[in-house]
């Protein structure tokens, strides 16, 4: 049906699926496709990602796209390959256009069913594979908007209220060379700092689909839990529950239970580790009787905080026992180890589909890996490679889900040693750490220096007020500090050129 929307100054032609209804800021559209003319010719479109490693951003319209190009492997796993489209200008769940002073007109899904907005000088338009999910349209200033939506949305799917405090990880110093012996050593040196959990990341396990301690942890992992637990922290593990490499013999011994093909073989749904993996088919009970095994088993070696890892894996598309949307699915393994966890263990989500964690986990990365660099150099041009810029980059451009659930940018880096990044680097992470109110080091002890050490101990207990005065632009504890630059590429990242 055509329809007007009257935002007094503005108004907008449309073609909706049914009578739009008013709603805090704005107005929302029953499910179904639209359309809104919009009058502001080529201008700026924000593209939102579907999950924590996808590019997210502002881009112009008649300019060069925001996404993953020319990798479809790397698409596969950072971004919804079934959906993307690497030279139009869309993203998943919600997307703007730029106005006039300041204003943006946005439209923004408020459910499930793998929803997509784009935009050109003309048109923008919303559409889903299942259409699920009613719409919200606004106009107004951007952060108003944008906050609005954020509401609408956690009043729809829920807001937990889980606090992770201040979270030391072992990934971005050891990666996978951990074991028993060196996460003790670790331990015993981050007693007396004020963190809140320490967090074993990816190398516990034998192999990605097999959760039982490695070789490496003989004394089994309840005994490391105790170890962290009795230093004052709460123990924490990495996990990537819903995929499984081919060696493992879940994959091996079940390959009924994964994700399959076109043709009845497991689907391929990503790439890490020098290998393929595979998906598990969450809507089958064995597989469901497995999740619950694996997190009662993890819980009850003591542990309190869980990072799950690559679990867009999830929501890819492909052929499972029934026909519920994918997304659906996703959403309801996530819920059914919530349920078995319980509401008391924190939940961090890493490579998930954004939307449809939201009420389900108590935060969530929103954008791809930091790294002890500030560019790819690997992956030239792709904004959800690792990296220190690209990580604050997608960030920021994520600040808006704070009222959704806490938003993780990733780890910060206090040490100067096995370090590329520079002094204003390193600032900026922090900075982009106040910002979305997360805080997060690999650093261990033994590499930082008499004042590394200091500079870490008053970062952890550091409660910064902070105001958003820009896009990009923020007050911290009165500092004003804009990272336009960074985010633009348009300046060094010397300490003294992000402050104003």
């Amino acid at each position: 049906m055509l329809h007007t929307f009257d935002f007094g100054e503005l108004r907008i032609p449309a073609n909706v699926s049914g009578a739009p209804q008013p709603a805090p800021g704005g107005h929302i559209v029953p499910a179904g496709p639209l359309a809104l003319l919009h009058p502001f010719g080529d201008t700026e479109f924000y593209r939102h990602g579907w999950n924590s490693w996808s590019p997210s951003g502002w881009a112009r319209t008649d300019g060069e796209t925001i996404g993953i190009k020319n990798s479809p492997g790397r698409l596969l796993t950072a971004d919804d390959a079934a959906n993307e489209t690497p030279h139009a200008h869309s993203g998943a769940a919600v997307g703007a256009v730029a106005g006039e002073g300041g204003n943006v007109l946005l439209v923004g899904a408020l459910g499930l069913g793998s929803p997509r907005v784009g935009a050109d000088g003309n048109v923008l338009w919303g559409r889903g594979e299942e259409d699920a999910a009613d719409w919200f349209v606004a106009y107004g200033p951007e952060a108003v908007v944008f906050a609005d939506y954020a509401d609408l949305l956690s009043a729809r799917l829920g807001r937990r209220s889980g606090r992770a405090g201040a979270v030391w990880s072992s990934w971005y110093s050891y990666f996978e060379g951990i074991d028993e012996e060196l996460v003790a050593r670790t331990v015993a040196d981050l007693a007396g700092y004020p963190f809140d959990v320490v967090q074993l990341d990816d190398g516990w396990e034998p192999i990605v689909g097999d959760w039982t301690a490695g070789p490496d942890f003989p004394s089994g992992m309840a005994a490391t839990a105790r170890t962290i637990s009795d230093a004052g922290f709460t123990p924490g593990l990495w996990l990537a529950p819903l995929i499984a490499l081919p060696g493992s013999e879940f994959a091996r011994t079940r390959p009924d239970l994964l994700v399959q093909d076109d043709h009845g073989e497991p689907l391929v749904t990503g790439y890490n580790w020098g290998s393929h993996y595979y998906s598990l088919d969450t809507t089958r009970d064995e597989v469901k009787d497995h999740l619950r095994e694996v997190f009662e088993r993890v819980v009850g070696w003591g542990f309190r905080y869980l990072k799950l890892d690559f679990m867009y894996a999830g929501a890819v598309a492909g052929r499972r026992s029934t026909s519920l949307h994918r997304e659906a699915v996703y959403r309801e393994a996530v819920e059914h180890i919530r349920s078995v966890v319980g509401d008391s263990v924190y939940l961090l989500g890493c490579g998930v589909p954004m939307i449809p964690s939201v009420g389900v986990f108590d935060g969530a990365r929103v954008g791809p890996d930091v790294g002890a660099f500030w560019d790819n150099a690997e992956r030239v041009g792709d904004p959800s490679g690792v990296g220190a810029r690209n990580s604050i980059v997608a960030s920021l451009n994520r600040t808006w889900m704070k009222r959704l659930y806490e938003v993780d940018p990733d780890a910060v880096y206090f040490r100067s040693a096995r370090n590329l990044l520079d002094d204003g680097e390193r600032q900026a992470l922090r900075d982009a750490a106040a910002i979305l109110e997360f805080r997060s080091t690999s650093d261990p002890i033994a590499w930082l220096n008499a004042a590394e050490r200091a500079h870490l101990a008053e970062w952890i207990q550091e409660t910064a007020v902070i105001e958003q005065t820009g896009r990009y632009a923020f007050r911290i504890d009165g500092r004003a500090v804009d990272l336009t630059p960074i985010v633009t590429g348009t300046a060094a990242t010397d300490a003294a050129s992000l402050v104003v």
